[in-house]
């Protein structure tokens, strides 16, 4: 009886290790910024969004020039002219909205120009994670710059390093 109760917390102690999973972590922000695609599309974007934001400054000038003329002059105006000027303001107020939601909105074209120039470099990161993953034979690997939080992090489970080896950014160490 005391071989079979022996036997069976063996066995036991046995299938807990073997189930047991392996987990590790990656710095996706610190890997990305060392990206050259990254930088490149960074400041693709920073163009563009500086080009947009310019032309919107011009019109907000324009508007504002409109109102200066508009408050200057309304006392020369007959009712009608007010009228005609105040329309012409709402339209060009809203011409700005309308600009404003097209280029920065939330699908707006700086949203979807991002979108278009991050995917490759984020289908690219999580091949890399996942063929790291797969070598290291890991059940998990979490992400330490997302929104997960880790109170506790041991630096033998960080392959960031490990990573960034597998897309080229860092000489691997010499043994």
């Amino acid at each position: 009886m005391k071989k079979l109760l022996f036997a069976f917390l063996i066995f036991l102690f046995f299938a807990s290790h073997a189930s047991a999973q392996r987990f590790g972590y990656v710095d996706t922000q610190l890997i990305v910024e060392k990206m050259p695609d990254y930088a490149t599309a960074q400041g693709q974007l920073d163009k563009m969004t500086e080009q947009w934001q310019k032309e919107l400054e011009g019109k907000q000038k324009e508007l504002g020039k409109m109102r200066l003329d508009y408050e200057a002059e309304k006392l020369l105006f007959t009712e009608d002219m007010k009228k005609q000027r105040l329309n012409d303001l709402e339209a060009k107020e809203k011409e700005i909205r309308e600009f404003q939601t097209k280029i920065f909105g939330v699908e707006g074209q700086l949203f979807q120009k991002r979108v278009e120039l991050m995917k490759p470099i984020q289908d690219k990161l999580a091949d890399a994670i996942a063929k790291v993953a797969r070598k290291r034979k890991l059940s998990f690997i979490f992400d330490k710059a997302g929104d997960v939080s880790m109170v506790y992090s041991d630096p033998t489970h960080n392959y960031t390093d490990i990573v960034m080896e597998e897309l080229g950014l860092k000489e691997k160490p010499k043994k």
